[in-house]
């Protein structure tokens, strides 16, 4: 039997969580997860949050580690736009998900569709990491300004990303950056950075934090100046739509805020319905009073068109508010945008 009765200060219910039931199940559960450090992290971090929240579980070996790799894993080659999009990093998993093969998987939320695959649900986001980017310069090159670190990057400097997001934004400030493709997960990016593949990159801060890196010299970029990706530090778990009861069970670790910030961050995804070709950034944070705002952001690749706007309004209406300013980025965005 599975119970859930909070044994964890950080996981205690708040207000509007669901009570959950003590459920009947067979052990272990079978947790899917991509194999890179930070995913395994994640994973594993997550899982210790489940039996904080549940202690039955602790002597049980409730749990089952599923290591899947992932299209988006063996293609290093490509961008992902160019091969299917974000998606890429889930497919498999919730291939076996469907199949029954796992009862769970536990994912980046940036790296999710926007819209789940038939029969998939996403149950459960935890408590956000920082969600900003960083810039790291490569050994050689000239300290940041840290009031103006884009600005001050020495002109020409070659950057690597495999992020369109990214790219569109730093064109848009910076058109005389030449800037290529670095893929791969945290360790082999800074590795390839340290080799002398690319002058500068960018990797999200989240990761960095989670992985304990702290790359010299790196700078922490304001979110408005550079619109982080939709789900940037949260961790999202998916379930099979009928495991109603595990869905019920995981939702009752969601953490508040969380939900929230990527409601508006997926709806305004969802409105704007661009192309995996479509840079597009959305940001959400909560406000002192209460408030959710919410920044978005849609470009071309080469930084020659950018529109960002922001609105704010009640967190219960967070999915409206990500859908309005999606369609009024997308109103006021030329067509070829999401061709």
């Amino acid at each position: 039997m599975l119970s859930a009765h909070p044994a964890h200060p950080g996981a205690e219910p708040q207000a509007g969580t669901p009570k959950v039931r003590p459920h009947m199940r067979s052990l272990p559960l079978r947790v899917g997860t991509r194999g890179s450090p930070l995913a395994l992290w994640q994973t594993r971090t997550f899982l210790d949050v489940v039996l904080h929240f549940c202690p039955v579980l602790r002597n049980a070996k409730a749990f089952e580690e599923h290591v899947i790799q992932t299209s988006g894993d063996r293609i290093q080659d490509r961008r992902l736009a160019d091969v299917g999009g974000k998606g890429l990093f889930a497919k498999e998993i919730h291939e076996a998900l469907l199949d029954r093969r796992i009862d769970f998987a536990v994912h980046s939320l940036k790296d999710l569709e926007t819209e789940m695959p038939p029969g998939v649900v996403l149950a459960c986001t935890m408590k956000r990491e920082d969600s900003r980017d960083v810039l790291i310069p490569g050994p050689g090159m000239a300290a940041l300004d840290p009031s103006d670190p884009i600005g001050s990057i020495p002109a020409g400097v070659r950057l690597g990303t495999a992020s369109l997001r990214r790219q569109a934004q730093l064109l848009h400030a910076r058109p005389d950056l030449q800037v290529g493709m670095i893929r791969g997960n945290v360790q082999t990016r800074l590795r390839k950075l340290a080799e002398g593949e690319a002058d500068a990159t960018m990797l999200a801060l989240a990761g960095l934090k989670r992985m304990e890196l702290s790359p010299e010299g790196m700078m922490v970029l304001d979110p408005e100046a550079m619109v982080p990706a939709a789900g940037q530090g949260i961790v999202g778990v998916t379930v099979r739509a009928e495991d109603v009861e595990l869905h019920e069970l995981l939702a009752g670790i969601e953490d508040r805020e969380a939900r929230a910030v990527s409601r508006a961050e997926r709806a305004l995804l969802a409105s704007l319905d661009g192309s995996c070709r479509t840079p597009i950034g959305g940001h959400a944070r909560l406000l002192p009073d209460g408030r959710l705002h919410l920044t978005g952001l849609v470009a071309r690749p080469d930084g020659s068109f950018l529109l960002k706007r922001s609105l704010h309004g009640g967190v219960s209406d967070a999915e409206a508010l990500g859908q309005e300013l999606g369609l009024s980025l997308r109103a006021d965005s030329p067509a070829d945008i999401f061709g």
